[in-house]
């Protein structure tokens, strides 16, 4: 941790004792990987950078649907978020 504080950054981490403190991200990791990660063999690092933009941005933003949004995806539940 001292290296990062170092270099400028702030290290996101749970603190003892309390692994809730992150679920959301985890969550979001599993899925990415799950979905994503393991089901790939990218050629290099601009392959995985252009699958991980799509599987984000069209995928799970646009189509994947999330129980806790109610079977919405992010971008139709924050529409109807906005639009009241």
């Amino acid at each position: 941790m001292d290296r990062l504080r170092s270099m400028g950054v702030t290290p996101s981490m749970s603190r003892k004792g309390n692994p809730d403190d992150n679920a959301r991200m985890e969550s979001f990791y599993k899925t990415l990987k799950s979905e994503e990660v393991d089901l790939q063999d990218y050629l290099d690092l601009d392959d995985a950078q252009q699958h991980l933009d799509r599987f984000i941005g069209e995928l799970y933003n646009r189509e994947r649907l999330h129980s806790s949004l109610g079977y919405v995806p992010p971008a139709e539940f924050a529409a109807r978020y906005h639009s009241d």
